[in-house]
């Protein structure tokens, strides 16, 4: 059976994911895509790159990934997602890349400093 594979990434998040031809089954980490992934509007960010090529019951899609929450996880599918629809068909990469979803977002959490307590936020001063 021929396959389609891919990683994306996003924050900490790194997904390995994997298409195939089928009947629109979605599996993460061995469980159904709505059983991990818990609220609405990240099974949309999932199924983005589906909705917008219109073939959304014709592959199945099976995903590893680790690291990250769960909306780090997200936009770490869709973007393996995409990459592997472009692998079964280059023709869809113009589509793809007119709605940002080829575009790695490397916006990740920014380090703590020394003598603040957070990357930014500094401790409460106290005049007296």
């Amino acid at each position: 059976m021929q396959y389609f594979d891919a990683i994306g990434r996003r924050k900490c998040a790194v997904a390995r994911v994997r298409l195939s031809k089928g009947t629109g089954k979605r599996t993460i980490n061995g469980k159904p895509l709505k059983d991990f992934l818990h609220r609405e509007t990240l099974v949309m960010i999932v199924e983005e790159p589906f909705n917008l090529i219109n073939q959304a019951d014709k592959f199945d899609l099976k995903a590893n990934v680790k690291g990250g929450g769960l909306s780090g996880q997200a936009g770490a599918i869709r973007l393996g997602l995409s990459r592997t629809l472009i692998e079964y068909d280059p023709e869809l990469r113009p589509v793809l890349k007119k709605a940002g979803l080829l575009t790695r977002d490397a916006r990740v959490k920014e380090r703590k400093k020394y003598g603040l307590a957070k990357a930014r936020k500094a401790y409460q001063y106290s005049k007296r």
